[in-house]
């Protein structure tokens, strides 16, 4: 599901507009970047959260070049489900194997 998809689908549910849709969903977007970014985690009861995880500093290797390569300490944003949510999908019916990706490339 593509973000237009989810869209049509929350103004088909709601008969709020796709406008207002669209905007609400992009502020909502933009506010959990914004807060990250800020290092505050956010946290949707029963949904999950996004939370900044540290990754330490490690070795790397430039295989072209075959040279060692320092790669810093760093942070990266990260999703972590609640567990309402895990239930939920391990509990579907729908789901009996690995989900299928669409190739944009393909006509299926």
């Amino acid at each position: 599901m593509r973000k237009a998809d989810l869209i049509n689908k929350i103004s088909d549910k709601t008969g709020i507009p796709k406008v207002d849709v669209l905007v609400t969903l992009e502020t909502m977007f933009k506010e959990i970047k914004h807060s990250l970014s800020e290092g505050e985690n956010i946290y949707i009861r029963g949904f999950g959260s996004f939370i900044i995880k540290k990754r330490a500093a490690k070795i790397g290797r430039n295989i072209k070049k075959n040279v060692a390569v320092e790669i810093p300490e760093h942070f990266i944003p990260a999703f972590k489900p609640s567990k309402e949510f895990v239930q939920e999908i391990k509990n579907s019916p729908k789901i009996t194997e690995e989900p299928k990706i669409k190739d944009e490339d393909t006509d299926e």
